[in-house]
């Protein structure tokens, strides 16, 4: 399973909370890159790597011996793959100046090379049978992995030769997965200064800030920034980009007359019909007309007559501030009333050091939630500020860790989940935060920051969301014609944010340089990471509301269905309980559900 970056959270407050924060244990993983334990998962991979490919090297059709024991070594060697590359890139995002953990990274991605090689023939070797019935009646453990085995048929005919692509998963250590380091390592150390040096993540952490004064000067700080290193992450942007499209199209995403499809392999990857994500598309463009109307009341109870980017994150009503020890607590108890289990896994995560607080320079900024399949455990990677957003982007990041644990006893072919569904998760962990601490508001003031701070946060997801989709289907356009220059690249960023945001933000004080600020545009292997997040947004409020309706025995189903998303197209998932995704009457029910907090936004912002 992948690492999953929360998109809405590299904001933080100006104020640093004044509690100690936890930084997280990673010792119980492995003490150290020169750990013996380190060192044998290592050894470890390497050997399951080879008993795989030599399971893979004889020329005669699969049976159902050959199959399942293929199969299970495949899925050994990537559970030790993904452990100890989850171990450095942890080590290297805490701390981006850590040349050993860099070099980790490097070693551990050409210990895993044969992996990729495997996989490829695996796909290849099972495309070959033609009667999987009869392989299912012969081998009942067979038949679980039925899923994984039709999906890896279908991805044999989006795949080079073996040989083509050993060479391109080699090439991409020093293409196009080096060019999304140079975009990690510049954006985590890059900054102005401002009385005192400060990086663009504490810079866009005073978009938070009351005083519009300061929102102003950090904005323009912060463009200053991205504008002084515009040329080596226009350099980035265009190497990932043109590495997929030139990949992509040897791996058959493309029309018959050769166009490059990449929103198809975007589809299949988060493994919904392009149905479904035209529908979702639709949804978030029929909800841009509520959330300008959200942007007016914003202006007007900021008492300024148009929001510009920098007022998008500007605080209305009275938040308190939360201690890391105060939103732990909250946390569990908000997870605990929903299912005491959940609740329970949640204290352990805070108990055994699972999570990393704190802000500091070299670590990258927002979040992401890594999994650790040999140890069944994860880890959190977040910037608490002590704001209820980092209240709320903990909990995001443990509703991933908890889908984690949920089916972190299933075989990985079971357990190899979208984008679209953990985000699911994840959003639905947040809505739960978010529904506690609006019954718990003490005040107007206090349940107008909330609902403000939850419409912030779904304009993010759902308008800004959409204005990335824009953007990124315009740059693979453009970019399998031609490189993109950074005033081209702004120029584009801001045409999709008009197109957007419309009349809720000023028109000349947008932000051009978000393909710089956003690591999601900087992965060869995924387009289009953000729509996910919109979909678990969606997905979740209408999960919510059917908890809210049928509460006895509801955490027991939404357990049931997070161990099926590793097994089902999303469609059937969202089937198992009851949702449409096809249907654009579902999502608008979800949209029902923002125009109500909208309305009271209005009347509490009046009073």
């Amino acid at each position: 399973m992948d690492n999953f970056k929360n998109t809405s959270t590299d904001v933080a407050s100006v104020d640093a909370p004044t509690d100690t924060l936890p930084s997280w244990n990673l010792e119980a993983i492995y003490p150290s890159f020169d750990s013996p334990e380190y060192k044998r998962d290592i050894a470890l991979l390497e050997r399951q790597t080879a008993l795989l490919l030599e399971l893979l090297k004889s020329s005669l059709p699969f049976n159902e011996a050959s199959t399942l024991k293929a199969i299970r070594a495949w899925e050994n060697a990537a559970d030790t793959a993904e452990n100890v590359m989850s171990y450095a890139e942890a080590v290297y995002t805490a701390d981006t100046r850590n040349g050993r953990a860099l070099a980790e990274i490097n070693a551990v991605e050409t210990a895993r090379l044969p992996l990729g090689k495997a996989a490829i023939i695996l796909r290849n070797k099972l495309a070959e049978i033609e009667d999987w019935e009869r392989l299912f009646r012969m081998d009942k453990a067979l038949e679980p992995y039925g899923f994984f085995i039709a999906e890896a048929v279908r991805k044999a005919h989006f795949q080079m030769t073996p040989k083509m692509e050993d060479l391109a998963n080699d090439l991409a250590r020093s293409g196009a997965d080096a060019w999304q380091r140079l975009h990690e390592a510049v954006s985590s150390t890059v900054g102005a200064v401002d009385g005192k040096w400060k990086t663009v993540t504490q810079l866009r952490g005073m978009a938070a800030d009351r005083d519009r004064s300061v929102r102003e000067k950090a904005y323009k700080a912060e463009l200053e920034a991205w504008r002084s290193v515009e040329i080596p992450l226009a350099a980035a942007l265009n190497g990932v980009k043109g590495a997929a499209i030139a990949m992509d199209t040897r791996r058959n995403w493309r029309t018959a007359a050769g166009e490059y499809q990449p929103l198809q392999k975007a589809a299949f990857q988060s493994r919904i019909s392009e149905k479904t994500l035209a529908s979702l598309i639709s949804t978030m463009e029929h909800a841009l007309p509520l959330f300008r109307r959200y942007l007016t009341i914003k202006a007007a109870a900021l008492k300024i007559p148009v929001c510009a980017f920098y007022d998008l994150f500007a605080p209305v009503g009275e938040g308190r501030r939360w201690t890391f020890d105060e939103a732990s607590k909250f946390i569990v108890d908000q997870f605990s009333a929903f299912d005491p289990a959940m609740g329970a896994f949640a204290r352990t995560a805070f108990d055994a050091q699972w999570i990393d607080a704190g802000i500091r320079e070299g670590k990258v900024g927002g979040a992401y939630c890594a999994d650790f399949p040999l140890a069944g455990v994860s880890r959190i990677l977040c910037n608490f500020d002590g704001s209820f957003d980092s209240v709320s982007t903990v909990a995001h990041e443990l509703g991933h860790a908890w889908h984690h644990d949920v089916i972190k006893s299933l075989p990985r072919t079971q357990a190899a989940y979208p984008l679209t569904l953990a985000e699911t998760a994840s959003v639905f962990a947040e809505t739960l935060i978010f529904e506690g601490a609006c019954a718990k508001a003490s005040s107007n003031a206090e349940k107008l920051f909330l609902i403000e701070a939850n419409l912030k946060d779904c304009c993010q997801v759902i308008v800004d969301i959409l204005s990335r989709f824009y953007f990124e289907k315009a740059l693979f356009e453009r970019r399998a014609t031609a490189e993109l220059s950074p005033p081209e690249l702004c120029a584009l960023m801001l045409d999709v944010q008009k197109k957007t945001y419309g009349n809720g933000l000023d028109k000349n004080l947008l932000h051009p340089y978000m393909w710089a600020v956003k690591s999601h545009y900087y992965s060869a292997a995924l387009g289009f990471y953000n729509y996910p997040y919109a979909f678990g947004q969606l997905f979740s409020l209408g999960l919510y509301v059917a908890y809210s309706e049928h509460k006895q025995g509801f955490a027991e189903k939404y357990k049931a269905m997070l161990a099926l998303t590793g097994s089902a197209t999303v469609e059937d998932i969202a089937c198992s309980i009851g949702c449409d995704v096809e249907d654009g009457a579902f999502w608008r029910k979800s949209l029902n559900i923002l125009e109500k907090r909208v309305d009271e936004f209005e009347v509490r912002a009046q009073n």
